[in-house]
């Protein structure tokens, strides 16, 4: 269930990704934001997505680590070239 909220948040940032990079986030997200262990991860994301600020704050997390993903395939790319 709680994965399917942040394919919701993915979907309305207009963002498509495997299944396994999703669960990555998923992890890295809850991590980040302290939320893994709450006691209904799923709701504290929902509330936290509803929250403009951090809305904000998530939808920056995703971009950046977007953005770190794709350094990353470019360093491992370029060494094995």
């Amino acid at each position: 269930m709680s994965i399917l909220v942040l394919m919701t948040i993915l979907s309305q940032m207009g963002i498509w990704l495997a299944k396994p990079e999703i669960q990555e986030l998923y992890y890295d997200l809850l991590t980040y934001f302290g939320l893994v262990g709450a006691r209904d991860e799923c709701q504290a994301l929902e509330s936290s997505w509803k929250d403009p600020y951090n809305r904000h704050l998530i939808e920056e997390f995703i971009k950046a680590w977007l953005s770190k993903k794709k350094r990353k395939r470019a360093e491992y790319t370029e060494a094995y070239l």
